[in-house]
């Protein structure tokens, strides 16, 4: 067994060499380097060569440079993820100017109420329209193989795969390579993974970011000769195997198995307005709507129906169904909060975040926050932040004026409720 790796280590060293270069022993057969990582090292070291080779190696995929080494059927694939990537976003784009565009003849864009529904990366910080999201964030994980190929990699696995089920069966195969690894240190049969095997074909390769998770802890890419074929397979292969190193590994692990998908956040565009008579009156632009274009131009129509069909006799369950139906049309929502000083507190959030998120939203925007206040819905209704239930099950969908008052407790001892000055300084008048 030493044997074996011994003569892998001193290939390497022969390919390292150059052609000019010859090894003392003479013409023994020898397993073929096809790519070297280095083993992994704590993610808050000095990056490893591995890691570097890894972190150039995307930064070459974004940039359309040429691979430092030669191009695989991973590389291509790659290559070929990242213009699918930029045809969709391309069409996500058409598609939400063509809602834009359709739903120009109903609302004129210079009368809504907010241009838009915009995100947050939670990595580069960056703003991001709807479509522009999903090429950013996996752009932004590639960039991070620089900083930590493992972490980068854990967040490929998590974020570019949508089938959840599979990515559980990989992430369950790879840690039990790494058990079997950790507790058979010197089995040889346990540090190398046969790509071609059934397994691994079916369940690791199809998940995207699983070999560069396996690279990134050590494991290097070897071509080996397997008894009774003649041509020779690609072998992932760990080549070192001290306590320090499988310590390491085993900590990569269970980043893997706590690994969460990377999304983009909503930015709920706080805004301020000075007292207003117009506080009511909202124009949405079409991103709020679960609509298509078609669906946008027949909810206009449908709304002059709306008188006569509220003058007809319905049963509780049929009032109910349609309150549901009509929950289910919206992304988004638009609410504003009239405050005790006349002032409107405005944002966007998600149709079906908790009511908490609504509160912790106001209590961010105010001097005073940390004291107990109240937000009454239209028709009286007080909204409880203590209540799971979302926004779309409260009937704030898909734009609604809230009532904000202090708790009785503190009343007498705020004047007012006084925004904080980030936001008065930008502070403006509805139209």
């Amino acid at each position: 067994m030493k044997k074996f790796f011994e003569d892998i280590k001193k290939d390497i060293k022969f390919k390292s060499a150059g052609p000019g270069k010859k090894l003392a022993e003479g013409g023994s057969s020898k397993p073929r380097v096809v790519q070297n990582s280095g083993p992994a090292r704590p993610h808050h070291a000095a990056p490893t060569e591995g890691a570097q080779k890894a972190g150039a190696a995307a930064m070459a995929r974004i940039e359309g440079q040429p691979r430092p080494r030669a191009q695989t059927s991973q590389d291509a694939i790659r290559l070929q993820v990242k213009r699918e990537l930029e045809a969709e976003a391309a069409a996500v784009a058409a598609t939400e100017k063509e809602k834009i565009t359709a739903g120009s003849s109903v609302k004129d864009p210079a009368f809504l109420s907010v241009t838009g529904v915009y995100f947050t990366c939670p990595l580069t910080g960056a703003t991001l329209t709807k479509s522009e999201r999903e090429v950013h964030i996996k752009e932004a994980i590639f960039m991070r193989f620089e900083e930590d190929a493992v972490e980068a990699s854990i967040m490929m696995v998590h974020t570019f795969n949508k089938d959840r089920e599979k990515v559980k069966a990989a992430v369950d195969i790879i840690s039990k390579y790494i058990e079997n690894i950790c507790k058979n240190p010197t089995e040889e049969k346990y540090r190398k993974i046969k790509l071609s095997n059934k397994v691994f074909q079916e369940k690791v390769k199809t998940v995207e970011g699983s070999r560069e998770f396996l690279q990134a802890v050590g494991f290097q890419s070897i071509m080996l000769d397997v008894e009774g074929q003649e041509e020779s397979e690609e072998f992932l292969v760990l080549m070192e195997h001290d306590p320090e190193a499988l310590e390491v590994m085993k900590d990569s692990m269970d980043r893997l198995q706590r690994g969460e998908p990377v999304r983009a956040q909503l930015d709920h565009q706080p805004q301020t307005f000075r007292p207003s008579p117009n506080a009511m009156r909202f124009e949405l632009p079409p991103e709020f709507y679960n609509l298509t274009a078609e669906e946008l131009k027949r909810e206009q129509q449908q709304k002059s129906e709306a008188v006569e069909k509220n003058t007809m006799l319905r049963t509780k369950a049929m009032r109910e169904r349609e309150e549901q139906r009509e929950r289910r049309k919206y992304n988004y929502t638009l609410l504003r909060i009239r405050l005790p000083d006349g002032n409107i507190l405005q944002g966007t959030f998600l149709a079906w975040d908790k009511v908490s998120v609504l509160f912790q939203f106001v209590r961010d925007s105010l001097v005073d926050g940390w004291q107990p206040f109240e937000l009454v819905a239209p028709g009286g209704h007080k909204l409880r932040e203590a209540q799971e239930l979302a926004l779309n099950e409260c009937s704030l969908v898909p734009a609604v004026l809230l009532t904000f008052s202090w708790d009785a407790a503190v009343q007498a001892d705020i004047s007012a409720a006084l925004l904080k000055p980030v936001l008065l300084k930008n502070i403006q008048t509805l139209g």
